[in-house]
């Protein structure tokens, strides 16, 4: 089992990231609280910029010597894009092998019996996942989002804010479910997928692909790493197979 901040944890820990939801994360760590922000890591931020309140002190190059100033601090990476946020655990362990990775779960998230959470996974306020969910290692389940029971998400997947996903569903690695969208129970979603705003899947999607609508139908391929659906895209979504 991870290290997770659900309870109160009096070691220091270093943030990656420096924007949006860089906040989400901090406030979720303050809620916590019993533990010290040491600062945030951030490639494209200068040093000194604030993030709700909390400095800059470096980059991944400066990792390996704040780990030695900071006496080997656990690490949170708060980056909302599943592929960024991959390659940069990528090179966080590269560079501080030893480095720890935290779960972070807001206080008002309803986590069910025999749940299992992945090392750098955060869940976000309002967040509910039932009895016997699998959630893989460095995911987010945002703002209300809810994983029924048996369900199960592989490696840095996401669900965004009110996103519902049935009991006994699998979503795959890399896979982000949008705002409000519906998976119904024992679907299938592929790995690197992204399923649009407020769509409702009703049968398997495969890998690589995008897919939106009510009911929900694939519209494209995507390759890893691709953007998420455009702005414009999401809100087409809305009217889509209606």
């Amino acid at each position: 089992m991870p290290l997770s901040l659900r309870s109160a944890d009096k070691r220091r820990v270093l943030v990656f990231g420096a924007s949006g939801h860089a906040k989400v994360v901090l406030d979720i760590l303050r809620l916590l609280g019993g533990f010290v922000i040491a600062g945030l890591l951030d490639d494209f931020k200068p040093i000194g910029f604030e993030c709700l309140g909390e400095r800059v002190v470096g980059t991944l190059r400066d990792l390996a010597s704040l780990a030695a100033e900071y006496g080997d601090p656990q690490i949170i990476v708060a980056v909302g894009d599943n592929w960024k946020r991959s390659l940069i655990v990528q090179q966080i362990q590269q560079i501080s092998p030893s480095s720890t990775f935290l779960s972070a779960i807001h206080p008002s998230a309803q986590i069910g019996s025999d749940v299992s959470i992945g090392a750098g996974t955060v869940i976000m306020a309002g967040a509910v996942v039932n009895a016997g969910a699998r959630i893989g290692p460095f995911c987010i389940l945002n703002t209300r989002a809810s994983l029924d029971h048996d369900s199960t998400m592989g490696e840095f997947a996401s669900l965004a804010p009110a996103a519902t996903i049935g009991g006994g569903a699998s979503i795959g690695s890399f896979t982000n479910i949008g705002i409000g969208a519906t998976v119904l129970q024992e679907m299938s979603i592929g790995k690197h997928t992204v399923i649009g705003a407020g769509a409702v899947v009703t049968k398997a999607v495969p890998d690589e692909v995008v897919a939106y609508g009510t009911p929900a139908r694939v519209i494209r391929s995507r390759k890893p790493g691709d953007r998420y659906l455009s702005e414009s895209l999401l809100r087409e979504a809305a009217g889509v197979g209606r």
